[in-house]
């Protein structure tokens, strides 16, 4: 498999070998999975147990990095470890999680216009301020950031702003990457 063919696959899954999948949507969301059998695990009739595992959205995820992921589950397996449960959780900045929602709610969306403003509010105000950190680390004051300088000159997109943020961070918390209340709700 190579970068130009992850980009160009249509709708289905695809292996790269050694249990390394690129599943694509046919909405066109594109996600690595790899499949695992746990060492010692069995089924009620007394088989291995296949079990496939996230490894993140391919936009965020280059294939290098992961066949990195699929070989690090593949060997907690090996040894009977369950990756669910093992895998270092690497927390992913707020463009990787703001990407990846703008690709789940593709569908939702009226039309393609809606769907590019979305992205490209985040892009012009979230980004620079606060798009490489972890989103674990985002409290109000990075918020704030995003939001003073557009406020009183384009309280419209200001608002539109909060709400973007808002809806990214509460993604990233029912993903467990964080904890406690979202910082934008006593903004």
């Amino acid at each position: 498999m190579t970068k130009k063919l992850v980009e160009n696959f249509g709708p289905g899954r695809h292996g790269d070998g050694n249990g390394l999948y690129l599943v694509v949507d046919p909405s066109g969301a594109r996600r690595w999975i790899v499949r695992v059998v746990v060492k010692g695990q069995k089924n009620k009739k007394g088989a291995p147990v296949r079990t496939d595992f996230g490894l993140g959205g391919a936009d965020i995820v280059p294939l290098n990095q992961a066949r990195v992921r699929a070989l690090e589950y593949r060997r907690m397996a090996k040894q009977g470890l369950n990756p669910r449960f093992n895998a270092r959780r690497e927390i992913p900045t707020f463009q990787e999680i703001a990407q990846q929602v703008h690709i789940d709610r593709m569908p939702t969306w009226k039309n393609a216009k809606h769907g590019q403003q979305w992205i490209n509010t985040l892009r012009d105000y979230a980004f620079p301020k606060i798009g490489r950190m972890p989103v674990d680390s985002i409290g109000q004051p990075e918020v704030l950031m995003c939001l003073g300088p557009i406020w009183t000159e384009k309280h419209e997109t200001a608002k539109r702003l909060v709400q973007r943020i808002k809806a990214v961070l509460d993604v990233a918390k029912s993903k467990g990457f964080r904890d406690g209340e979202n910082p934008v709700t006593a903004i």
